[in-house]
């Protein structure tokens, strides 16, 4: 760990003590994450009970009972923070993590990354030392991409399968926990000429997905304007029978047992998410201009534009950072050549370049 006078994960895990509690994890997560506190609680829970499982794996007499690990199932729309939290959740934990896209995946014998390849991935992130990976952490998104396509249009046009139920078929085994066989090479992965055993038992998978067929929000009778009071958009509850009817198979959701949802961010929210949290992008903006000796300051108007255009086209906290790397791009282009100036970003000068960001690529 980073902090003095902490032992390290390796050390409590050896003595057979839990790392942190859940609310350090969650305390540490919310300098870096911000809202989402029900996800942010149960996912501490998650990882406190995951760390706590190994320690009593690694320490368990003949015949003690088995705890079960706790996988994540994450809900919410893009850009309300899903992967940011797995992200900081891994360094937090000092774990190696890796980020799979579902959607790259197929079933065994079609063309395509085989779902064991996601654990190589993992291997090469903990530098090939499998204790390190069998302690990690695998962040699957796009989740819902991988619902059966034979139920009809709700889930998909078309009947071919082969990124659908055969995946989740595949995917059983690693989440529930057994040892498989991965490829060393990444590049030569479907030739599975040289590989290695890793056990999945003590790997925490947290998955995610938008199901934006399923995720409805009670928006109704919303106020119309900045910071509004019910402008941020909560979600309703959504059942297993909804996902189940969605395309995902129960005995994948059954090894999903925390499911979380997420909801989107209000205004105020993602005012906080440009310039709270220690790696906001406002932040690093400042550092790099005054790298070159150009001093910008952010107008609270300016800001608030740039919220505003991110948020009238759907693209969440993800967006923000495409929106503000426009807003500066001149800037960062003469930076060395105005060495010595003050620039104010304000509501006006965000307009004259928000105009040129093409909307779709907010959603990237």
């Amino acid at each position: 760990m980073t902090v003095q006078g902490v032992k390290s994960i390796q050390q409590r895990l050896e003595e057979g003590v839990p790392v942190l509690t859940p609310r350090q994890i969650f305390d540490r997560l919310s300098r870096f994450v911000v809202g989402q506190e029900r996800a942010k609680r149960a996912l501490s829970v998650a990882a406190y009970n995951h760390l706590k499982r190994v320690a009593m794996r690694r320490g368990r007499r003949s015949g003690a009972p088995l705890v079960r690990k706790s996988n994540v199932l994450l809900i919410g729309p893009t850009g309300c923070g899903k992967t940011h939290l797995a992200r900081h959740l891994a360094q937090i934990l000092d774990v190696p993590l890796h980020v799979a896209d579902a959607t790259e995946f197929t079933e065994a014998g079609y063309y395509g990354k085989d779902v064991e390849v996601m654990i190589a991935e993992l291997l090469v992130k903990a530098n090939h030392s499998v204790e390190e990976a069998q302690r990690g952490i695998v962040f699957v998104d796009e989740v819902d991409k991988i619902a059966r396509r034979s139920l009809g249009p709700k889930n998909g046009a078309g009947i071919r399968d082969i990124g659908g139920e055969g995946v989740q078929q595949a995917l059983l085994k690693l989440l529930e926990g057994r040892e498989v066989l991965v490829p060393l090479s990444l590049s030569q992965h479907w030739a599975r000429q040289d590989s290695i055993p890793v056990d999945t038992t003590d790997i925490l998978f947290v998955c995610a997905g938008t199901f934006s067929d399923v995720y409805a929000y009670g928006a109704e009778g919303r106020s119309v304007g900045f910071g509004a009071r019910d402008a941020r958009r909560r979600a309703r509850p959504i059942r297993q029978k909804e996902l189940l009817e969605y395309g995902m198979l129960a005995e994948f959701l059954g090894r999903l047992p925390v499911t979380v949802q997420l909801d989107e961010l209000g205004p105020e929210e993602l005012l906080e998410v440009l310039t709270g949290p220690p790696d906001a992008v406002v932040r690093e903006v400042k550092e790099l201009l005054a790298a070159d000796g150009v001093d910008v300051s952010f107008s609270d108007g300016g800001l608030r534009e740039i919220v505003r255009f991110a948020s009238e086209r759907g693209a969440g906290a993800r967006g923000l950072r495409a929106v503000v790397e426009e807003v500066v791009a001149d800037l960062l282009f003469e930076a060395p050549e105005r060495r010595g100036t003050r620039v104010t970003v304000d509501a006006p000068y965000v307009r004259r370049r928000v105009d040129r960001i093409d909307p779709a690529s907010l959603r990237d």
